[in-house]
């Protein structure tokens, strides 16, 4: 194994993500991605599109980098609508297995008051760790 998890003893299990994770290998990192196409442009003013859209992009960079899913190890999510997030959970999660899959490293998850892209609800930055 190539990635270990981290979870203190006596601590409740956390769910869609880890407390904490150990790796060892090539670190690729991704910078923030937007739910806009490979054109730079934005298909859907919805939320989840975005997310679906966003974590796309983060799979398109890894893969760039002869990297994948299972490689990521920390994830931040920046997002300006708190209830948008919280109030779709179920659909968020549903795009996130669909794109990435059952793999689920630490990750923060922040509501900020906009991003750099006017039309952007979403925006999420990677770090992945590929074995020797």
């Amino acid at each position: 194994m190539t990635h270990q998890i981290i979870q203190p003893e006596g601590w409740a299990r956390p769910i869609g993500y880890s407390n904490g994770m150990v790796a060892r290998g090539r670190i690729v990192q991704v910078g923030g991605q937007v739910g806009w196409d490979a054109n730079c442009e934005f298909q859907s003013d919805d939320f989840i599109d975005q997310v679906r859209q966003t974590l796309k992009n983060v799979v398109d960079v890894l893969a760039a980098a002869d990297a994948g899913p299972e490689h990521i190890i920390q994830m931040t999510w920046y997002f300006t609508d708190r209830h948008a997030y919280k109030s779709r959970m179920k659909e968020v999660g549903a795009a996130y297995r669909e794109t990435i899959g059952r793999h689920f490293p630490p990750m923060a998850a922040v509501q900020v008051v906009a991003l750099m892209e006017d039309r952007a609800k979403i925006e999420i930055q990677v770090l992945a760790v590929v074995p020797d």
